[in-house]
């Protein structure tokens, strides 16, 4: 199972340099993916704008959406250009993971339009690859199909139908970032899903958790998903949340066994010594494996 960080871009205060200089030690402490969330309505930082921060910064380290959510972006040409330009730039690093969006302050201020509904995904999806292909333009005036591969593709959602889409047009799966049965029923569909579309590779499932170590984690963390979640999720989050290296080994074997391909650990606190715990505790786990 390959292990990710998510970078610190969605924690208000963070500092303006801080996404930089995560991203570079997170390659060189040997993490597989950098990870980023996104919301509309919140003190973060636009999901795309940080992992061209995090591009320039690394030279292997995955670059991941986990995930973008589609609908706030409206014009699917622009979309399709701006994933296309921060997969040229990152050298062919990203994996987009592309999503509706549950907040409800973020449906309210984009305005109906651009309601978050399979349809709208569906429609922007072909847009987008159409893009990708090289479809729109003529000429000089063309946006040029991708050179060999377009980015890695993978959904969020959990109804049936994003099931479907995903084993029609990607690669995998992005689980939400808490509740295990969640996760065990969605592996399940996913995995049958591929089978009724015949499809002969397997579906990369990839996981968020959100982590936190030192002295004050858990109430650091409490505070973060508090802010970030509200009372309504708080608990539920907060009971998948990794603060231990006890917690940490346990979460890591659960999430193995049920199928989890990848884990994205995203943090609750900026501070960059977050990295090097989170490192030590599992080159720790390794040792002791």
């Amino acid at each position: 199972m390959r292990i990710g960080i998510g970078l610190p871009a969605a924690i208000p205060g963070s500092p303006p340099t801080a996404v930089g200089e995560w991203a570079g030690m997170a390659e060189a402490s040997g993490f597989a993916s950098l990870g980023v969330i996104d919301r509309l309505v919140y003190d973060n930082l636009d999901p795309l704008v940080a992992l061209g921060v995090a591009a320039a910064r690394t030279e292997r380290v995955e670059l991941l959406t986990t995930v973008l959510n589609v609908p706030w972006r409206r014009n699917a040409v622009v979309l399709a250009k701006q994933l296309a330009s921060l997969d040229r730039i990152s050298n062919g690093r990203l994996t987009a993971g592309l999503g509706l969006g549950g907040w409800a302050d973020d449906h309210e201020v984009v305005g109906p339009a651009a309601a978050g509904t399979g349809a709208t995904m569906d429609e922007m999806l072909a847009t987008t690859l159409g893009v990708w292909s090289g479809g729109v333009g003529r000429g000089n005036a063309q946006i040029p199909a991708l050179p060999s591969r377009r980015p890695g593709l993978l959904f969020g959602g959990v109804a049936p139908e994003s099931f479907r889409r995903i084993a029609r047009f990607g690669d995998g799966w992005v689980a939400p970032s808490f509740g295990y049965q969640v996760l065990a029923s969605g592996v399940d569909a996913i995995r049958k899903a591929w089978r009724d579309a015949a499809r002969q590779d397997e579906p990369r499932v990839v996981v968020e958790r959100y982590f936190c170590f030192g002295d004050r984690a858990e109430h650091i963390a409490h505070h973060y998903l508090h802010h970030y979640y509200g009372p309504r999720y708080l608990d539920a989050v907060t009971a998948d949340t990794v603060a231990t290296a006890r917690r940490l080994e346990h979460e890591l074997r659960l999430l193995s066994d049920v199928g989890a391909d990848d884990v994205v650990l995203l943090p609750c606190d900026a501070d960059a010594r977050q990295i090097e715990l989170l490192a030590g505790a599992l080159d720790d786990l390794l040792v002791g494996s």
